[in-house]
């Protein structure tokens, strides 16, 4: 079984994919870069690399459309994957080991180089059936999503070289479905990480002493505590809500103090939040700043992260470009549960420049295993993801 799949040339370059090891920190894309530069050559399409940082290529493939001039379509993915526990494997994670039963097993199997080898792979089957597109595609591979994306597609948006793609509409990752559902997103949650600082009287550990760091270090934590148990309840309140609809928080890090019997000037809780997309920004700041108030004199909040608000895409008559990806999906009987992405992708960038994007990677009958252990991607739910994306992407192009 195994080896009948390693003979087709789709898995094959899927395979040679993900043995590329660009796990962060430190990725050096040279081998990615080589790998899209063949893979291009192969389909006869010309490749531009832009390197807006040093050593931080980001690569675009084109497939000139009949009508040059109406706005292009842009299919992205990330070269980049995040780091592995080795010992936890199975089989080697830069392995691509395929087991007995089909499954390929790799860091990047799900997320998200399986995406980036099934555009390939569509236009592939697109220009071998002598079908030409109405708009122009733009094949995206980009750097450092897993770290934030700051320099890969936040910089690159903002580009004349970006702008000169003339992206009218992207496509980008999504996750995997264990059921027969294909999820869709077309928004996301913001990203707030914050430092909350709180100073206070310095002295022995043997004393009360008033105005106390570490009191009102107590005050905050329990405010932001008791909105994530608020939001935890709401969430386990209504089945039909996801994670993605509600504001998460999570208290991640607490730094200060000297030594354990002195009491610390300064003791500081770092928050990991993410914004539902129904929260006003400005009534959630002024909310944290009012904690901060009451807390007591000399409490301050720093942001490590701060996503704006991004509005999402629209699912309606007013997006053509979703009425056509709806309308394949439907002639595909594709079952979507759309919803809003809980983590970070590089949508938000797109998003942010007035583009529509929406997250979808053709993943059902599969557990999520993105950032875990033994990440595997089974070789059928992959081709089958070839030929829905061949369907989607002439649907979108041919607007």
């Amino acid at each position: 079984m195994a080896a009948n799949y390693e003979n087709n040339p789709a898995v094959a370059n899927f395979v040679e994919y993900l043995r590329i090891p660009s796990v962060q920190p430190d990725i050096n894309y040279d081998d990615c870069v080589a790998f899209l530069k063949k893979q291009a050559n192969g389909l006869g399409l010309g490749l531009k690399v832009y390197e807006l940082v040093p050593r931080k290529p980001i690569v675009v493939i084109t497939w000139a459309g009949k009508d040059q001039s109406l706005p292009s379509i842009l299919l992205n993915s990330h070269m980049d994957v995040v780091p592995v526990f080795e010992n936890s494997w199975t089989y080697p994670p830069f392995s691509g080991h395929i087991d007995k039963d089909g499954k390929i097993f790799a860091r990047g199997s799900q997320d998200m180089k399986c995406v980036g080898i099934q555009y390939l792979e569509a236009v592939r089957k697109l220009q071998k059936a002598g079908v030409q597109l109405k708009r122009t595609l733009h094949i995206c591979f980009v750097p450092d999503e897993e770290i934030g994306g700051h320099d890969g597609m936040e910089k690159f948006v903002h580009t004349k070289d970006f702008k000169d793609l003339n992206v009218g509409f992207a496509l980008d990752e999504g996750m995997a479905s264990p059921n027969e559902e294909f999820i869709l997103f077309n928004g996301e949650r913001s990203i707030w990480q914050i430092h909350v600082h709180c100073t206070g009287q310095p002295g022995h550990g043997s004393l009360l002493l008033p105005n106390n760091a570490g009191e009102k270090l107590r005050f905050i934590i329990d405010k932001f505590m008791d909105l994530r148990a608020e939001q935890k309840k709401i969430l386990d309140s209504d089945p039909k809500l996801t994670i993605g609809d509600v504001t998460t928080i999570n208290l991640t890090q607490i730094y200060g103090g000297v030594q354990s019997n002195v009491v610390p000037e300064k003791l500081t809780a770092v928050f990991d939040m993410r914004l539902a997309v129904t929260v006003s920004h400005e009534e959630f700041e002024r909310k944290i700043n009012q904690w901060c108030k009451e807390a007591g004199e000399g409490v301050t909040i720093e942001f490590e992260q701060r996503n704006p608000c991004v509005p999402c895409t629209k699912l309606d008559e007013t997006n053509p470009y979703w009425i056509a990806f709806k309308a394949a999906a439907d002639e595909l009987k594709l079952k979507l549960d759309c919803r809003i992405f809980p983590g970070g992708t590089d949508s938000r960038y797109v998003r942010n420049v007035g583009i529509p994007a929406l997250g979808f990677s053709p993943m059902n009958h599969t557990p999520v295993l993105l950032h875990d252990h033994d990440e595997f991607l089974d070789a059928e739910i992959f081709l089958k993801g070839i030929d829905i994306y061949v369907k989607l992407i002439t649907s979108v192009t041919n607007v």
